[in-house]
């Protein structure tokens, strides 16, 4: 049953990433691929409906979290008390400046929102990355089940770690360019005209940077956490979501070089999920490794609810994501097609 819950809960992290993704991509090219206020009202216009409703996975996958993992939410969110706070200040940013910015006609009071919305969704992307990177790598966690992480330290990957280091800082960097990718794809299938002209020329030369660094950080990963490398050599059977990462990757190029614009998008999808579900995976069974001692970290079993409350809370999950996953199907079909600025007050 624990197990189950892992995937839920990583299930849910993963459709987060993948729906407010393109937000955040969105937001990061706001300034680049926008030039009028008239592109940028048409690149808020493409996130303008769904933008706040993708956020629910977040909330849903933070409440699954710290149901069927009390343990684990206990240790990181006092653990990771000042980069979640820095998060939240960010999101609060960003949605301020998606739902203020058209709210007085001025030039002055619209670029403030317009930049601060460029900036939060930027640095959302690296927090989000460097998150991933201190799970994967593991926290100082003692036999206590605390921990206590600096923003940085001296930088380097060791026993005693900070938030930020090379390890992180690579993977932020990845999930920012990742974004981008994505975010590109998504004005390429829902704009017209020079915003979505540029969105294109971005995403063909930005999907070199996000190969090159996948094949960075995944060199690293095995060397900074040998558990990964020993999951996947003793399970071989998870070397399909590497392959789905990969063959996402290679779909998107594909896509936007034939300019099939909705095909590009979903690939871009399949290769976070690819890329995500290939973390989880390899982490198994750990969800919060210690770099003190392997015995020390956090697994699936010693920090999860019990098994009745796992049990009762499964039958109550599967009705309540099935009535989510079918307003969210009603939502995008309602709002499909190409974005009409004139119809949106973004």
């Amino acid at each position: 049953m624990e197990t189950i819950w892992f995937c839920l809960v990583a299930g849910m992290i993963a459709m987060y990433v993948v729906l407010d993704g393109y937000d955040l991509g969105a937001g990061i090219l706001h300034h680049h691929v926008a030039r009028t206020d008239e592109e940028r009202r048409a690149v808020l216009a493409s996130i303008g409906p769904v933008w706040d409703g993708n956020e629910v996975w977040l909330v849903a996958g933070g409440g699954t979290l710290y149901f069927a993992f009390p343990g684990l939410y206990a240790a990181s969110f006092s653990g990771f008390y000042l980069p979640l706070t820095m998060v939240l200040w960010l999101l609060m940013f960003r949605g301020l400046s998606i739902e203020l910015r058209h709210q007085v006609h001025n030039g002055l009071w619209t670029s403030l929102w317009d930049r601060l919305f460029t900036v939060a969704s930027a640095l959302l992307a690296i927090f989000y990355g460097a998150a991933l990177g201190n799970v994967v790598r593991g926290v100082p966690m003692d036999s206590s089940q605390h921990f206590f992480e600096p923003l940085w330290t001296d930088w380097s990957v060791g026993p005693i770690t900070g938030i930020l280091d090379w390890y992180t800082v690579s993977i932020g960097l990845t999930a920012f360019a990742a974004l981008t990718l994505h975010g590109a794809t998504w004005l390429v299938l829902k704009t017209e005209g020079e915003v979505q002209r540029r969105a294109g020329e971005t995403a063909q030369w930005m999907w070199w940077s996000v190969a090159a660094l996948t094949l960075l950080i995944s060199l690293m990963t095995f060397w900074v956490q040998p558990h990964v490398a020993e999951r996947f050599s003793l399970q071989p059977w998870g070397a399909v979501f590497p392959m789905l990462a990969v063959g996402g990757l290679w779909a998107t190029r594909h896509a936007l070089v034939r300019k099939r614009e909705r095909a590009a998008f979903l690939a871009s999808c399949t290769f976070i999920l690819g890329m995500l579900t290939s973390a989880a995976f390899g982490v198994y069974p750990y969800v919060l490794p210690s770099t003190l001692g392997p015995e020390l970290g956090l697994t699936v079993h010693n920090c999860a609810a019990a098994q009745y409350g796992l049990d009762v809370g499964l039958r109550w999950f599967i009705p309540g994501m099935l009535l989510a996953t079918g307003y969210f199907v009603y939502t995008y079909r309602k709002f499909a097609g190409k974005v009409r600025t004139a119809e949106s007050v973004y």
